[in-house]
C-alpha cells in the first residue's frame, strides 16, 4: 500500500507553566494523534511545535523526544500574543506518511484548545 505525505494538526494546554504540565500535555496530545491516526514515530517526517508566550518553562518538542521519537525533526517557536488568545496553548503541525486519505485524519484539540476548533474537539 502506498503512503502520502499528509499534514496532521493538534492543540491542548498546560494546566501550568511548569515543565512538567507542559511535556505531560504535549505527550497525552502526541499519544492521542498517534492513536487515533495509527501512525508510528518513524512515519513522522516533521514536527512543529508552537505555545502561547506564557509557556516558559519547558520546550513542549522534548516530550517528543521522551516518547521516543529520536529521529524526527523537531522545531518550536512562541506564538504571538494577542488578544483572546487560548492560555498556555500548545499546538503542534506534524507531518507524517500515511495510506489514509486527508479526510480521514484526526485531528485533535484536548483541555481548553478545543476552543479553538469546536467542531474537531474529542
Amino acid at each position: 500500500m502506498s503512503k502520502t505525505l499528509r499534514g496532521l494538526r493538534g492543540a491542548t494546554t498546560a494546566a501550568a507553566n511548569t515543565g512538567q504540565a507542559i511535556l505531560d500535555a504535549t505527550a497525552e496530545l502526541l499519544r492521542g494523534l498517534q492513536e487515533a491516526n495509527g501512525f508510528q514515530p518513524e512515519d513522522v517526517e516533521s514536527a512543529i511545535f508552537t505555545s502561547s508566550p506564557d509557556l516558559t518553562a519547558e520546550y513542549p518538542a522534548r516530550a517528543a523526544r521522551l516518547l521516543g521519537w529520536s529521529d524526527v525533526p523537531l522545531l518550536g517557536a512562541a506564538e504571538v500574543a494577542v488578544p483572546d488568545g487560548v492560555p498556555r496553548c500548545i499546538r503542534v503541525l506534524l507531518h507524517f506518511y500515511t495510506a489514509k486519505q486527508q479526510r480521514e485524519l484526526k485531528h485533535m484539540y484536548l483541555r481548553d484548545a478545543a476552543k479553538l476548533r469546536p467542531d474537531r474537539k474529542k
